[in-house]
């Protein structure tokens, strides 16, 4: 415990700042306090609405809790999984929180990958995990992302993907950042191919993550009110010394501007995925 607590994130984006801790109703049963509307909601009713509040309010969720509420049962398959992140700068401390995010995560890396069926369609499909490491961009994460958009190549197969990230992960420094191009590189070839591209955008997608594959698909669409940019807020309001809008980086205010194509509530995101998988396959 005390290795957990000495590396515990102190970054509120990686500490899940939108998902509230579990408390208990007078009843019993376990609720979580909605940020947005700030009422006590019992967990069960959160699970039924796929963790979405009744007032529209969208919790952060774990990637292996998007797979079964997005792919058709037992349809996914995972790849690359054997893949995982070391310490190629020594990097202070970088082993250590790395074993720790696997343990408090219990995954191997910020990213799942794999093929499924969405709607009878089959694609292949990546979840960024947000409870790892915030789902920061290293070199696996990258590797990973564009070994799946070549395997999607190789096989004349849609891809459809889920990111969340923090941006890079600077303990990997160049290493890191290489993996914007490497993966805009894949998503090129892909889409060379004539094949098809969709990404979600949920809370938050931010850095090196937007700059490269997650603004690069055909069609994208984000969670009501996720986070989404490049450089934070704060860092731009600093910098440029003025006063952002109010909703500055919110999915409403890019979708305003036109950066994404719509906005997509969590219900909705299976009918539609498959509404535009079948177009694509001829219907």
């Amino acid at each position: 415990m005390a290795l957990l607590s000495f590396l515990k994130p102190k970054n509120q984006l990686e500490e899940g700042g939108r998902t509230a801790a579990p408390v208990h109703s007078d009843a019993g049963e376990p609720e979580k306090n909605c940020p947005n509307c700030h009422k006590d909601i019992p967990l069960s009713r959160l699970w039924a609405d796929k963790l979405v509040c009744p007032c529209g309010y969208h919790f952060r969720m774990k990637a292996r809790q998007r797979i079964p509420l997005l792919t058709d049962k037992d349809s996914f398959e995972e790849l690359f999984s054997e893949m995982r992140s070391c310490n190629p700068l020594q990097f202070p401390g970088y082993d250590e929180k790395l074993e720790t995010v696997r343990t408090v995560s219990g995954e191997e890396e910020a990213v799942i990958c794999g093929t499924a069926k969405i709607g009878r369609q089959k694609c292949c499909v990546f979840f960024m995990e947000s409870y790892f490491m915030m789902g920061s961009m290293g070199s696996v994460v990258g590797e990973k992302i564009a070994s799946l958009f070549e395997y999607a190549t190789e096989h004349c197969l849609p891809v459809i993907g889920y990111t969340v990230s923090g941006g890079a992960r600077m303990q990997e420094g160049l290493l890191s950042l290489m993996q914007m191009a490497k993966t805009s590189a894949a998503v090129k070839r892909h889409s060379d191919a004539g094949l098809l591209y969709i990404a979600v955008l949920t809370d938050p997608t931010t850095g090196g993550v937007t700059a490269s594959f997650a603004m690069e698909a055909d069609i994208i669409f984000a969670e009501p009110g996720a986070t989404v940019g490049f450089a934070g807020a704060r860092v731009i309001e600093q910098t440029t010394r003025k006063t952002l809008p109010k909703g500055f980086q919110t999915a409403e205010f890019v979708l305003a501007h036109g950066f994404i194509d719509k906005i997509v509530a969590r219900k909705d995101q299976k009918r539609l995925l498959t509404e535009l998988l079948k177009m694509h396959n001829g219907g």
